[in-house]
């Protein structure tokens, strides 16, 4: 079981609401419904009971919560990386655009407009 998959197991067995679980981990909601979907499958039994109304954990879904809190709280804190000082440096360089269209033989050139008759 993968670390992020229980927090978000986790999210969405403390506030029952997938949406909100969602927005409070700031995942889109299909990523949390898969973690959910990965977490049941390898547990081999459904978490929640998802009966029209609020969804509500299941024995197994309780058992796995007192788990996965454990097992969230002793693993290591991801890293954090250094920031790195950006290489480029200078200052933006406004666009000129594409500047003056190419010059086809025997077309009028792009530029000057043709003379009337």
């Amino acid at each position: 079981m993968k670390i992020r998959d229980l927090v978000h197991f986790i999210a969405a067995a403390e506030t029952l609401h997938f949406p909100r679980a969602a927005e409070r981990l700031g995942v889109s909601l299909p990523v949390l419904y898969s973690s959910l979907d990965r977490l049941e499958e390898e547990a081999g039994h459904p978490l929640f009971t998802k009966d029209g109304g609020k969804p509500a954990l299941t024995p197994a879904g309780a058992l796995l919560l007192d788990d996965a809190r454990a097992e969230v709280a002793a693993a290591p804190a991801p890293a954090v990386a250094p920031k790195q000082k950006s290489t480029s440096g200078g200052k933006a360089k406004a666009s000129k655009g594409s500047g003056r269209a190419p010059i086809v033989k025997g077309q009028p050139k792009p530029y000057k407009k043709r003379q009337g008759r």
